[in-house]
């Protein structure tokens, strides 16, 4: 199996995980937070089906300034334009995949805010640090809100205490 019919199997495959988890946000509560310094429930849960958006930024580019990028947000109405959102990133994700090579995946890409370099590396590294776990991270922190909002949590890697 190729690099990117791995990258792609394991995108499909939490990509669904991830989907349960947006399907309980309940964005009648979007601006609720659980402390002042967090970010609310809606913003997050936005965030993470925008996430795969990282796939473009790393394989379409060499390198992706944080000093010059402009960043759209964007405050889905009802849960169906929040899980609409994800389903069309993941979707390109997977097209983008779908179009690398393992020579493309290999090709040395840089995230960096002007002269300060985060992460010079391979662009299949790239993903895994700068998309996948990202995407692991923040739906982590999801499934934490919806707990403390009494929403029920989905199981991502088996039965969660909910569903037992």
């Amino acid at each position: 199996m190729s690099t990117n019919e791995q990258l792609i199997a394991e995108l499909k495959q939490e990509s669904a995980k991830t989907r349960k988890m947006l399907e309980r946000v309940p964005l009648d509560k979007a601006d609720w937070k659980p402390h002042d310094k967090s970010t609310s429930i809606g913003r997050l849960a936005t965030h993470v089906a925008k996430t795969p958006l990282w796939f473009d930024r790393i394989l379409s580019a060499d390198s992706f300034d944080f000093a010059t990028a402009t960043f759209s947000t964007q405050d889905p109405a009802d849960t169906n334009e929040l899980l609409q959102i994800h389903d069309e990133t993941v979707a390109k994700a997977v097209s983008l995949l779908e179009a690398a090579t393992d020579e493309s995946l290999n090709k040395i890409g840089k995230l960096h805010h002007g002269e300060q370099v985060y992460y010079e590396l391979p662009k299949s590294v790239l993903l895994r640090n700068f998309a996948y776990n990202h995407i692991y991270h923040h739906r982590g922190q999801l499934s934490v809100y919806l707990r403390l909002l009494d929403v029920p949590v989905p199981g991502m890697y088996g039965p969660s205490a909910d569903e037992r």
